[in-house]
């Protein structure tokens, strides 16, 4: 892991304890996770003990230790979406991505999820990735999504 990016944080929130929540949040959004090594190094730097940084990481939902990917994938697979072929586009990204859900591709650009109701239920079948939104989605649309997203991701290693 590249510390200097970590540092770069624990600057930004003044090397303070109690920012300790928002440079885990900055961190996790940096790496998609929170990395042991990290976690060692912003516990030493923060003299906060190890075991009350693996607490926050452990007790909020936000956060993972497992790496997720750059474009989580959400599936809503709630009533409304279910009826309307829901699992089949689920199915469809898992086919794509070469995973299932709740795995992160081992490029760590995409990770897949699915959710119980996203509260949009007259936009049906619904797919988020980060934070856009896809409604009525078909099975021809999870393509294209998932082609725009490679996209993105080969210009963003190209810069």
């Amino acid at each position: 892991m590249e510390l200097a990016t970590v540092e770069k944080i624990i600057r930004e929130h003044g090397g303070q304890k109690t920012a300790l929540i928002a440079m885990l949040q900055d961190i996790q959004h940096e790496y998609t996770y929170l990395p042991r090594d990290v976690l060692t190094h912003v516990s030493r730097t923060l003299d906060v003990p190890l075991s009350r940084a693996y607490s926050l990481a452990t007790f909020y939902r936000a956060f993972s230790l497992k790496p997720r990917g750059r474009h989580p994938i959400a599936v809503c697979l709630g009533t409304a979406c279910h009826v309307k072929a829901a699992v089949k586009i689920l199915e469809k990204f898992e086919r794509l991505l070469k995973i299932k859900t709740g795995q992160t591709t081992p490029d760590l650009h995409f990770g897949l999820s699915q959710v119980r109701c996203l509260g949009c239920c007259g936009l049906a079948p619904v797919v988020t990735v980060g934070e856009d939104l896809y409604a009525k989605v078909t099975l021809t649309r999870v393509d294209q999504i998932v082609k725009q997203y490679r996209k993105e991701g080969a210009a963003h290693a190209k810069a």
